[in-house]
């Protein structure tokens, strides 16, 4: 399990925050074909909530799972609830896991990569996908705000999540029709329900990020070419506002 709190790069960057880790994240920084489960959080109490179930998702799938905030929420002050402590002694054994072979009385559990036959490492991949299959069937969430009636929806997650959710209610205010749809899993992306959103006639996408540009390519993947999605993002640190996002909304309704 690994908390990334992403920071304003590249290269040393700063203690501002970004989220220019995206693809790092959910593509993966090593080698062959494997996943990260990733865990975006929007605020404190929920980046505690994730952290505790990054964890227990970690156990149940046997693959890392990894928790993407960025620096500011790794640097803001709100009140958290934290779960009742959990006793060790109480919890199921793994047959599995490593430990004192002896005193467990268990065989040896060895664990390992090292495959130079091909078609004995294709089955093994194959396998493998398969398992990603069933978390990406049992384990896309997202948080939908107003997107029934939307005719721009804005994608965002973490903090730009967080300032997209006043941009939705200060462009509703002027009578606008704006939603925001908010991955939680950036790995296993929610393409399912972005391209069932894409399918309303006239609707359009914004990618909101503190980058670049890189979830938008996901967004794009989902809509499908079904709807025009654009892309507003501030970087180097700079965090954007609500009239900021609100700007950028306006622009692309007019297109």
């Amino acid at each position: 399990m690994v908390v990334n709190v992403a920071r304003a790069g590249p290269g040393l960057g700063g203690i501002t925050p970004a989220q220019g880790d995206y693809f790092q994240s959910t593509r993966g920084g090593g080698h062959g074909d494997y996943h990260t489960i990733v865990l975006a959080p929007k605020g404190v109490q929920e980046a505690a909530d994730l952290t505790y179930e990054a964890f227990e998702l970690s156990d149940k799938y046997r693959i890392p799972v990894l928790v993407l905030a960025d620096g500011l929420i790794g640097q803001m002050m709100e009140s958290v609830i934290l779960p009742d402590p959990v006793d060790m002694a109480k919890l199921p054994r793994k047959p599995w896991a490593v430990g004192h072979q002896a005193r467990d009385k268990r065989g040896v559990n060895h664990v390992s990569s090292m495959n130079l036959d091909p078609a004995t490492l294709e089955k093994a991949n194959l396998k493998r996908e398969a398992h990603y299959d069933v978390v990406k069937k049992e384990l896309c969430r997202y948080e939908e705000m107003q997107v029934e009636d939307a005719d721009i929806v804005i994608v965002a997650y973490g903090t730009s999540a967080r300032v997209s959710m006043s941009t939705v209610q200060a462009g509703r205010a002027k009578g606008l029709k704006i939603g925001l749809f908010r991955p939680i899993t950036l790995w296993p992306f929610p393409y399912e329900r972005l391209a069932a959103l894409a399918e309303k006639k006239g609707r359009k996408f914004l990618s909101v990020e503190m980058s670049m540009g890189q979830m938008v390519e996901d967004v794009r993947l989902a809509v499908n070419g079904k709807a025009p999605v654009a892309h507003y993002g501030r970087t180097g640190g700079m965090i954007h506002n609500e009239e900021e996002v609100l700007a950028a909304a306006e622009r692309m309704l007019k297109a």
